[in-house]
C-alpha cells in the first residue's frame, strides 16, 4: 500500500498545479493576485465563507507554488509565483501544437480522398 506521503511525492508538479486551478475559488484568487499582492483578509472578503475554509484554498494555492506568502507581524500577504503558471502554459502550447499537427494531418489525409474520389 502507498501512504499519502509515497504519493504526494510522486506527483509531477504540473498535476498539482491543475488541481489547484480546478477550484473557481481558487483561480479567482490566482487572477486577483495578478493584480498585486494582497492579505488574507483582502482576498477572502468577496468570498462568503469562513476564513478557515479560505484558507485552505490558500493552503492549496501554496502547496503547488503557485502562490507566496510572508508573515510581517500579524498580517500574511500572498502573491503570486508566475513559474508554476509557465509550467502550465508550457505544458498546454505543447498540447495544442500536438493537436494543431493531428489536425493538419487528418486535413491533409481527408484531402488527399476527395481528390482520389475524383
Amino acid at each position: 500500500m502507498i501512504s499519502l506521503e509515497t504519493a504526494s511525492q510522486s506527483v509531477p508538479p504540473i498535476d498539482g498545479i491543475f488541481r489547484a486551478l480546478a477550484d473557481p475559488t481558487r483561480r479567482r484568487v490566482v487572477e486577483r493576485l495578478n493584480r498585486s499582492p494582497a492579505s488574507v483578509s483582502e482576498l477572502a472578503e468577496p468570498f462568503e465563507m469562513a476564513l478557515p475554509s479560505f484558507v485552505e484554498h490558500l493552503k492549496v494555492l501554496e502547496g503547488c507554488g503557485l502562490v507566496l506568502s510572508e508573515k510581517a507581524g500579524r498580517v500574511r500577504t500572498y502573491r503570486l509565483s508566475p513559474e508554476p503558471l509557465k509550467l502550465a502554459e508550457n505544458w498546454l502550447a505543447e498540447q495544442r501544437a500536438l493537436w494543431e499537427r493531428r489536425l493538419d494531418q487528418f486535413d491533409a489525409y481527408v484531402m488527399n480522398l476527395k481528390e482520389g474520389e475524383k
